[in-house]
C-alpha cells in the first residue's frame, strides 16, 4: 500500500485515524498506531512482516539486557550484547539484501556458478533496520533511556508514516512523544495541508516527470542525441526529488497529524552551488545518521589528511551500497564521494566566490550526471547515456522526442522547477491573516482534487525508493 493510492486514502486513512482518536488513553492510542501500523506493512509484505516483528523483540530484550548488565557493573556483557544487536541487524539487511549481490560478484570475479538463493527484499528493511540501529546505539552511549515497553518501541519502529520510505527518525526524536505527545486540531490540520501538498509532488510532478524519463532513457541511450538524453536525465532528476520528497513531506504531515514531529528530510537540494551544499539538502536524515553513526566514530576530520579521505570514502561507499545491491549504487557513490574531497582540498572556496549561477551550474550537472549512474544498472547502458549528453550521437534523434508528445509534459517541467527553488516557504511567510489561510486552504484543495483525479484516471504511479 502506498500513500499515493485510493485504498490508502480512502480506506486506510480515515479508518486508522478514527480508530486513533476514539482514544484518549496514551497506551490505547500507541497500541492503535502498532496495529494499524503492522497491518500497513502486512498489506504488501504479508510473510516479512514477522521478520519486523522479530527485529523489534530482539533488539528491544538486547536493550533490557544492556541496561541490566551495565547496572551490575557487567560492561563485558553489556558490549556483548551491544556488538551482538549491531551484528545481527546487518546481517538481517546483508542476507536479505545483499547476498545474491555478493554471491554473483564471486560468480563472476572467480568465473564460478554458485547458486542464487532469490530471496525476495522486504520493503523498507534498510529504513526500519537503520531506526532501530539508532536506538540500540544511542541507548549503548547513554544518550536514550531505556524503553521498557516493547510495545512503545514496536510502535516507534513500525510507524507506518515514515516506515517503507522515511525519513530515518531517530529514536531521541520521539522518544518523549510515545509519552507525551501533544495532538491538536492545529497541528492535524496543519498535517493534513502538508499531506497533500506532498501527494502533489508524488502524483502531480513526480509521476509525469516518470513518464518521459521512462520514454526516453529506457531505450538505454542508443537512439537518443544531446537533448533527448539530457531532456529525459533532467526529467529523472525532478523525478527522483519530487518522488522521494513528495513521500518524505507526506510523512511528516501524517505525523503531526498523529502528534510526532519529524525532521525535514530535504532543504531545496537543487539550489545548491556546490556537492557540499547538496548532501546537506539531500536525504538529510541519511546523511545525518552516516555522519553520526560511522564518519564521528571512524574520527571525521579530526585525523590525518589521509585517514579524513579514507574515512570519506568509506562513507560515500556505505551511502551508495545502502541504495542497493548493485555496483552501480557504488560508484555512485564513490562518485560524490570524489568530488567531496575535491571540493574540501581547494575547490569550495573558490565556489563561494565565483558568481552563485556558475556554482549552482556546476552542482546541477555533476547530480545530473551522478543520476546516469544512479538510475542504470550496466556500466554499458551508463556509457551510452553519458555519450549520448556529451554528442556522440548528435544533437538530435528526434524519433523518441515525437512519440513522446513533448509539449504536453512541459507544464509539468516549468513547475517541477519553480518549485525545486524556495517558493513553499516565502508561500507561508504570505499566510497571515483569515484572508490569505482561506486562498491557501482554497489551493490546497485543488491539488487534492487533482490528485484523485489523476490516480482514478490512471495506474501509472512508480515509486522508486521502495527498493531500498
Amino acid at each position: 500500500m502506498v500513500f499515493s493510492s485510493m485504498t490508502f486514502l480512502s480506506v486506510f486513512m480515515p479508518i486508522t485515524f478514527l480508530c486513533y482518536y476514539l482514544f484518549k488513553n496514551r497506551t490505547y492510542r500507541n497500541l492503535v498506531l502498532l496495529f494499524f501500523s503492522l497491518f500497513f506493512y502486512a498489506w504488501g509484505e504479508p510473510v516479512y512482516v514477522l521478520l519486523m516483528v522479530f527485529s523489534i523483540v530482539f533488539n528491544w530484550l538486547c536493550g533490557l539486557f544492556i541496561d541490566k548488565y551495565r547496572n551490575k557493573d557487567k560492561p563485558r556483557k553489556a558490549k556483548a550484547v551491544f556488538i551482538s544487536s549491531i551484528v545481527i541487524n546487518l546481517l538481517l539487511i546483508g542476507v536479505f539484501k545483499y547476498a545474491d549481490f555478493i554471491i554473483g560478484s564471486i560468480n563472476n570475479l572467480l568465473n564460478v556458478h554458485l547458486p542464487l538463493i532469490k530471496i525476495p527484499l522486504p520493503i523498507g528493511i534498510s529504513f526500519y533496520t537503520f531506526q532501530i540501529m539508532t536506538y540500540v546505539i544511542d541507548l549503548w552511549r547513554k544518550e536514550v533511556p531505556l524503553q521498557k515497553d516493547v510495545f512503545k518501541l514496536g510502535a516507534y519502529i513500525t510507524m507506518f508514516p515514515q516506515l517503507i520510505a522515511g525519513p530515518i527518525v531517530r529514536y531521541d526524536v520521539v522518544n518523549e512523544a510515545l509519552d507525551d505527545r501533544n495532538e491538536n486540531i492545529s497541528d492535524f490540520t496543519e498535517g493534513i495541508r502538508i499531506f497533500i501538498l506532498g501527494l502533489a509532488k508524488k502524483v502531480l510532478i513526480a509521476n509525469s516527470m516518470a513518464k518521459v524519463a521512462d520514454a526516453l532513457l529506457n531505450t538505454q541511450g542508443i537512439h537518443l542525441g544531446v537533448i533527448e538524453s539530457w531532456y529525459g536525465m533532467i526529467a529523472y532528476t525532478f523525478q527522483i526529488y519530487y518522488d522521494f520528497s513528495g513521500y518524505s513531506t507526506m510523512a511528516i504531515g501524517l505525523g503531526l497529524m498523529l502528534g510526532f514531529h519529524f525532521p525535514k528530510n530535504f532543504d531545496y537540494p537543487y539550489i545548491s552551488r556546490s556537492v557540499t551544499e547538496f548532501w546537506r539538502r539531500w536525504h538529510i536524515t541519511l546523511s545525518t545518521f552516516f555522519r553520526d553513526y560511522v564518519y564521528i566514530p571512524l574520527g571525521g576530520n579530526r585525523v590525518s589528511k589521509p585517514r579524513w579521505f579514507l574515512n570519506i570514502f568509506v562513507v560515500w561507499f556505505l551511502t551508495g551500497l545502502w541504495h542497493g545491491a548493485s555496483w552501480n549504487f557504488v560508484l555512485w557513490g564513490l562518485y560524490f564521494g570524489c568530488f567531496l574531497v575535491v571540493e574540501k582540498l581547494f575547490l569550495f572556496n573558490f565556489l563561494q566566490r565565483i558568481p552563485k549561477f556558475f556554482g549552482w551550474l556546476y552542482t546541477f550537472v555533476i547530480v545530473v550526471f551522478g543520476w546516469v549512474i544512479f538510475r542504470l544498472e550496466k556500466l554499458s547502458e551508463i556509457g551510452n547515456i553519458i555519450k549520448a549528453m556529451v554528442g556522440f550521437n548528435g544533437l538530435s534523434t528526434t524519433s523518441p522526442l515525437y512519440s513522446l508528445n513533448v509539449l504536453q509534459y512541459l507544464p509539468w517541467f516549468l513547475i517541477a522547477i519553480l518549485f525545486a527553488g524556495p517558493v513553499y516557504d516565502r508561500v507561508q511567510k504570505l499566510r497571515k491573516g483569515w484572508g490569505a489561510t482561506l486562498v491557501y486552504d482554497v489551493t490546497v484543495f485543488i491539488l487534492l482534487l487533482l490528485c484523485i483525479g489523476f490516480m482514478l484516471t490512471s495506474s501509472f504511479n512508480p515509486f522508486i525508493y521502495f527498493r531500498f
